[in-house]
Order: structure tokens, then sequence, then C-alpha cells
């Protein structure tokens, strides 16, 4: 799904230039082992560009220097944690800003939100997770049909057709998102379809033009971009003021307009749900399906534990949480794709992790795609393999990392509800079949996708 044009560098070193820019660093030299500057401006850009993505890059870092280390972004110091202990040693007093809503929201410059207390940012998480929670319960029977009719769709394949998963799953994401976010409106398939349009205009151009000033040397490209993002606001802004006050309490926007929000507050979180939720709603589907067809046990461990819990009762969301094979095959689809290889957060006030000083305003990525094949805290760390969280101390390094429990991001908890209607419904009807010869390779960028879509069949489980 993210497989949209994207320059040279990634989308992560991007989002990492802009908070940056944002929030003015140290100068200062940390002390922590690390590269040099290969180049006084750019410091360590190239070395980036030239392993091909952020992700490889922290792994090669990591690799060489440990745990701890550092690297330059332009005259900026940067310090990355590669390993299980040194991010609960950080993590622990650092839980106060989601990264990836501040980096989202600073890209598209949006500020409500992001200079407040802690006391206001806890207060607005509670509202975006109860908003979620709310459209959830309220819009099940919705979620739930339209898992079914793209089942349903795929039951109509002859047996040997080759199914395009990042196409469909893209297109139930943005339905899913669209209608349970933003209402009834978006039951029209013509404003999905303008909206995907837009989402993918945003997507694939937001904050290119940092590094480089690529957008603003191309005048065609800046305003697609300024006109994407520009209808997707007025658009939510439509949304919005249709929804206030009608009595039928039930999408995710309706939430956010209970409560003392203004209406620029109510679009910008509007916007940041929508377009976290199609991206990693979207991934968290495609890998799934896609590690399911490499394994028919599985998938027959799931078809015995709809049958324990459910028996012939369709899938509730009072019933999700019984259902704890899934949940460990989720994580296991989180883990092993690296589903997000990239978090950071701004170190607030001085800090230290081991036996070194982050200085106060450093950015300090947490480089989740390493730990996640970490050998010292996974057996076997490339092989996807959902019973390992049976053991106690994978489910607890799991849940420090963000992916699972109460630190799990919100648009993280949303696609794993839709993530788990979806496999409950195909394991039920459908075996899912490799594609002989087809390799899956990964894009590790904000979330890692498929580079080229992903291809399965499926045949009717008798």
């Amino acid at each position: 799904m993210l497989d949209f044009a994207i320059f040279a560098v990634t989308f992560v070193i991007i989002l990492v230039g802009a908070v940056l820019y944002l929030y003015p660093s140290s100068r200062s030299a940390s002390g922590i082992p690390g590269l040099n500057p290969t180049e006084e401006k750019d410091g360590n850009l190239q070395d980036i560009v030239n392993r091909g993505s952020l992700h490889e890059f922290l792994a090669s870092l990591h690799g060489q220097f440990g745990p701890v280390a550092s690297f330059w972004f332009g005259g900026r110091p940067v310090v990355s944690l590669g390993s299980v202990d040194q991010l609960r040693q950080h993590i622990n007093p650092n839980r106060t800003t989601d990264s990836f809503e501040t980096m989202l929201k600073s890209l598209l410059g949006y500020q409500s939100g992001m200079g407040g207390g802690a006391t206001e940012t806890v207060m607005r998480n509670k509202l975006y997770e109860s908003a979620i929670n709310n459209t959830l319960e309220k819009n099940f029977p919705l979620l739930l049909k339209l898992v079914e009719e793209l089942v349903g769709k795929w039951q109509s394949f002859p047996k040997d057709q080759h199914t395009p998963l990042c196409a469909h799953l893209l297109g139930l994401a943005m339905k899913a998102v669209t209608q349970l976010a933003l209402g009834d409106r978006f039951r029209n398939d013509a404003e999905v379809i303008g909206f995907r349009k837009n989402h993918e205009a945003i997507w694939s151009e937001i904050g290119k033009g940092y590094l480089d000033g690529s957008m603003e040397k191309s005048p065609s490209r800046k305003e697609h971009y300024e006109s994407a993002l520009a209808e997707m606001e007025t658009v939510l802004m439509s949304v919005a003021k249709e929804r206030k006050g009608q009595r039928s309490q039930t999408a995710f926007v309706d939430t956010l307009l209970q409560s003392n929000l203004t209406e620029r507050q109510v679009m910008e979180d509007s916007m940041v749900f929508t377009l976290a939720g199609c991206v990693i709603t979207a991934n968290l589907c495609i890998w799934a399906v896609h590690f399911l067809s490499t394994s028919e046990e599985v998938q027959e461990k799931l078809h015995q534990e709809l049958e324990d819990v459910l028996g012939s009762e369709p899938v509730s969301l009072d019933k999700i949480p019984q259902l704890r094979y899934f949940q460990q095959v989720l994580n296991e689809t989180v883990r092993t794709a690296k589903l997000t290889p990239i978090a950071a957060r701004l170190q607030e006030n001085e800090g230290k992790v081991d036996q070194h000083i982050i200085p106060k305003e450093t950015l300090v990525i947490y480089a989740l795609g390493v730990v996640l094949q970490d050998a010292d805290t996974w057996n076997r760390p490339y092989k996807f393999d959902p019973d390992r969280f049976t053991e106690d101390s994978a489910r607890k390094s799991f849940s420090l990392l963000g992916f699972s429990g109460n630190q799990a991001c919100p648009e993280l908890r949303f696609a794993y509800t839709v993530a788990t209607v979806l496999l409950s419904t195909v394991v039920r009807q459908l075996k899912l079949h490799q594609v002989k010869g087809h390799v899956v390779e990964a894009r590790s960028e904000l979330v890692s996708t498929p580079k080229d879509d992903t291809w399965i069949t499926v045949s009717r489980r008798s």
C-alpha cells in the first residue's frame, strides 16, 4: 500500500528531518559511540541513502556500534536505541506523546494538541481512543459485512486464480476506515474513490521536498499535493458540519464533535486517523494473509480456535479477546514483517541510557525493526512462529515496544480488530495458498509494505 512514488530517501527519513527541523536539538556531541558526519551539511544522509532505507542503515549502525549508537542528520546528532534493555530504560519515563501522530501532524503543518502539557496530551489521547472504541462498537456489523463481501468475492474465484492482496486489502481498509470514521457518506463508492485519490497524493508527497526542495522545484507536483490536501481538509470539515448535532452518534468523528475540540481540531484528528488508519490496517491485513498462506498448520489452528470459541456463530466484538491464537498470529505478523520498524521521540529533558547521557532536545530513534529481529530477544527471529507468544517473556518484550496492551497506538488496535474479523471470516470458508515461485520482499519504511503486489490463491474449505 505504501507502493506509491517515493524519492530516493525513505518517507521515514523525511519524517525524522521534519521533527529535527521543527524541534531544534542540541548541537553538542553526545559522546555516544557512532558515526562521524560524512558531510558537514548533510551529516550521514548519504550513508542512509546508500543503505536503501533508514531501517537498513540502523541495522548496520547497531551491528557496528552496539545497542546505543549515534549518527548525524545534517548538523544535528541523533541517538538510536537498538535493544530491548536500552529501550526499556528510555521508554518507561517518556510515554507522553505518540511519535507517529507528532511527526505526521508536523508534516501536515498541524499544531493542535502538540503544544499543550502532559495533562492535555493525556486527555486528547483518551478522547481519541474513546472515539475509536465507540466506532468499533457501534459499527461492528458494518465491518463484518465489508469483510464478508470481500471474502465472498474470493470464494467466487476459480481455484488457481491469483488474488492480489495489496489491491484488495487496501480497498477493504479504505472502505472500513472511511465508513467507520466518517459515516454513511462514504458508503458511496465515488466518495471512497475520491478519498483514495487524495490519500495517495498526500501520502506519496508529504514532506518529500524537505531534504532536497524537489517539490518546490516542480510546480505541478506542489500544486497536486496542495490541491489534494485542501480537498481532503474540505471534505473532512464538510463531514464534521454535516454530522454535528445529529442524533446518530456512530462514527469516529461523532465522538470528537461531542467534546470541546474546535472544528479545526476535529478535522486534524480525523485527518490523522484516516491517513494512518488506512496505512496500518491495510498492511497488517496484507502481511497476515500472506503469512497464513505460507503455513497450513497455522490456518488449521486458527480454524480450530474458531470452532472452540465461536462454534457456528459469527465473530463478535466481545468474543475477540477470547481468540488468543489470533492475537498471537497478529503479534507475530507485526514482528516478522517489522510492521512499524521506526519510532522516534524528542528528548524533552536530559536523560540517561546505560552510562550514556542523552542531551535535552536530542531526537531519539527507536530502531524497532532491529529489535524485532534481535536473536538475543527472539528465538529464530526470521521464522514466522506464532507459538513464540505463548511465552511470557515474548509478550512482555512485545508490549514494551508498544505493539500490544495499553501502550499500543490506537490505529494499531483498530487494525487488529479489522484483521481479526478478516482472518476469522477467511479461515472459516477458505484455504490460502502461496503462488509457487512468488517471492515477497518488504520495503521497511514508516510502515512496512511488500515492494510489489502480493499474490495468493484460494480454495474452498471442505
